[in-house]
């Protein structure tokens, strides 16, 4: 079980530094995932996001979902994985909290539908219990 979640994770098409999902928990393919991201005390974007008080920007919260999103969609054995992912559309985003440098963010991605090439997700993302994001997403690539 723990490779198919290490293969899965890294099928994702991002480079290391953009990556916002570190492991993969739970693996449900083609249904839904969880995923955790430790906030790194040294992520470059931390320096200006706040000076003082860094905090992790919310989009990055929200590509985290789509990130786990695209992991789960693209695991689907009944599916070819579509060529090219990308997140494309973003709905009913409501960021309610934060994570702090060395916090680890636990994200929650579950696949809506699908449509041709377009994939609709539910995702959320909470630290320690608390929920600090819940959002939709739609990732479209091409089959």
């Amino acid at each position: 079980m723990n490779e198919m979640l290490s293969l899965a994770l890294e099928a994702l098409p991002h480079g290391k530094e953009f990556r916002f999902v570190d492991a993969l928990v739970s693996l449900d393919p083609g249904r839904s995932g969880v995923g955790t991201y430790r906030l790194p005390a040294e992520a470059g974007f931390l320096r200006g996001h706040f000076p003082g008080d860094p905090i992790l920007p919310g989009v990055l919260m929200v590509e985290a979902v789509a990130q786990l999103g695209g992991v789960v969609a693209q695991s689907d054995p009944a599916i070819p994985p579509l060529a090219g992912l990308k997140l494309t559309g973003i709905r009913a985003a409501k960021i309610t909290g934060t994570a702090r440098p060395g916090e680890t963010v636990q994200i929650v991605a579950s696949v809506l539908g699908r449509m041709g090439s377009l994939v609709q997700v539910s995702g959320a993302a909470t630290v320690d219990g608390r929920e600090i994001l819940r959002c939709e997403v739609t990732l479209s690539g091409t089959a």
